[in-house]
């Protein structure tokens, strides 16, 4: 693939506008200094379309569009579970965890375990999640983005990893959170303007111009065993979708540590100016991702018509970018590029945030508002630096790399669940209940992974995590049974918390439910 001087000028003007505004919106207005809450929580001040935008910004990266599309293209529609059942556990975030946590004006995940079990628990999983978060997260992005980055413009691996990462820091340095939430709207507009633009034109094509519902009749006609969404046993994907467990299995644990404890992607929500703004933005969300599918996995569905036969699944979503004209080449490659940078920034964000509010500031009590700050700001340039440095050493050599991250965080989300849950809705959970769960969940991972690849059995990726969770819930439960909370431990207040949501966020959640209710009835 090739980009026209058009193409480029495109990209180049995407930049220059993306970061400008960023920088416009980092300013300090009135002369006032940027305070730590300022920097890592925007002013706690997110209107509900920056949080929902943010949100999917920060989910949504190359690896994800590239992956999805090649899973569309080998697994079929099945894998947009991922995308709408996440629209679902949205909501359940919104109504029943940012109560808590905006109610105890919570900053970071590691602050609620302090809160709710003790400082050993806050110790262990801040550092836990600086190391998955640099050296899992960032380099995921840094490499499998400078594969998408290189593919297109033929620039050299090393170079558009740099380049990645440079842009990245840089633009969101200076005003921190509120630089990435404020311009993510952008973001998101740009990338679903763009996945759109190529759903449109394959369906036509498909269609041999009658238009994009002419394509898809044709689309589900050839390929009808592409549109499964619970696969049967005898199918060959299901160990990757292994049934009914995608609706009451594993996916709602990975579904809820993911949207509901994982600080990169909740810190936008708690930024929010009140629980009703957040709410709204976790709706915004929510519908955004009943539309994702169409965007990353609606591509590798029409290459199976307009690119048969292709050597790597991965490579549907540049080749139906290939069908495009010249002018919006440039415009959708300019989204992929906003997917990256988005995704990037958001985690580079959060790492500096859990260095500075749960390690830093803790060991250094006492420290001014600007001090903290400037811990942040060189705390997100390690974090990039280090990231730019490992990712060509650790996953140069997976020829799987985005299927290594998932079995690797795999490990861990049971634990994180059990943990949260217990702690949010049981009082009487204990620390020593909590590290039980830590410890415990992923051992048993490593077991059961290891026992799986040494062919003792097969256990599918999403029945492991359920089965992980329900154990380690359930030595949890019994640990704090037995060894109770220590008076004074508890110190998160739910007097005043109410789970009492607006009209409007009922009828979006009743929305959500009917339209998966619609789409799991017809393509069950």
């Amino acid at each position: 693939m090739s980009l026209s001087s058009i193409d480029l000028a495109i990209l180049a003007v995407y930049g220059i506008a993306i970061f400008g505004l960023a920088q416009w919106v980092s300013r300090d207005r009135g002369g006032a200094r940027t305070t730590s809450t300022d920097y890592f929580l925007a002013s706690r001040s997110l209107p509900w379309w920056a949080i929902g935008a943010s949100l999917i910004a920060a989910n949504i990266s190359a690896e994800q569009i590239i992956g999805m599309s090649g899973s569309g293209y080998v697994i079929g529609l099945g894998i947009a579970s991922y995308e709408w059942m996440a629209a679902l556990t949205l909501l359940i975030v919104g109504k029943y965890f940012l109560p808590i946590f905006l109610r105890n004006d919570i900053a970071t995940m590691p602050q609620f375990l302090q809160q709710r079990y003790g400082p050993t628990i806050r110790n262990v999983m801040a550092v836990f999640w600086l190391l998955l978060y640099v050296f899992v997260n960032v380099t995921s992005i840094l490499w499998l983005g400078s594969i998408a980055v290189a593919t297109v413009t033929g620039l050299d691996q090393n170079y558009a990893i740099i380049a990645i990462g440079a842009f990245a820091l840089l633009y969101q340095l200076r005003g921190g959170l509120k630089a990435v939430a404020l311009t993510d709207i952008v973001q998101v507009t740009l990338l679903v303007l763009g996945g759109l633009i190529i759903g449109f034109i394959a369906l036509d094509k498909i269609g041999a111009g009658s238009g994009p519902i002419a394509g898809f009749t044709t689309l589900m006609a050839e390929f009808p065993e592409k549109f499964d969404m619970i696969l049967s046993k005898d199918n060959p994907h299901y160990k990757e979708l292994p049934g009914i467990a995608v609706l009451l299995g594993g996916l709602w644990v990975m579904n809820i540590s993911y949207w509901g404890f994982n600080q990169y992607i909740i810190q936008r929500a708690l930024a929010a100016r009140s629980i009703g703004e957040a709410q709204s933005g976790i709706a915004f969300a929510a519908y955004l991702k009943l539309l994702m599918p169409v965007i990353i996995v609606l591509p590798g569905l029409a290459a199976l018509v307009l690119a048969p036969g292709l050597d790597k699944p991965d490579q549907a979503y540049p080749t139906m970018m290939n069908l495009l004209p010249v002018g919006l080449k440039g415009l959708v490659f300019a989204a992929l590029i906003a997917a990256i940078i988005a995704s990037l920034a958001s985690k580079v964000n959060s790492i500096s945030t859990i260095f500075t509010l749960d390690l830093y500031a803790k060991a250094r009590k006492g420290m001014s508002e600007q001090h903290l700050v400037l811990v942040g700001r060189i705390a997100a340039v390690a974090a990039m630096v280090i990231g730019i440095l490992v990712a060509r050493p650790l996953l140069g050599g997976f020829s799987q790399a985005f299927q290594f991250i998932q079995d690797f965080t795999g490990f861990f989300t049971p634990s994180i669940v059990v943990i949260f849950i217990l702690g949010l809705f049981w009082k009487g959970a204990s620390e020593a209940g909590a590290l039980t769960a830590a410890i415990g969940g992923v051992a048993l991972s490593g077991i059961l992974f290891w026992l799986d690849k040494a062919g003792v059995f097969t256990l599918p990726f999403m029945d492991r995590v359920g089965l992980v969770f329900v154990i380690s819930l359930i030595a949890a439960v019994i640990v704090s049974l037995l060894v109770p909370p220590k008076a004074g431990t508890m110190q998160i207040r739910l007097d005043g918390v109410s789970y009492k949501t607006t009209l409007g966020f009922n009828i979006a959640g009743v929305g959500v439910i009917a339209f998966l209710i619609a789409v799991y009835a017809i393509w069950w």
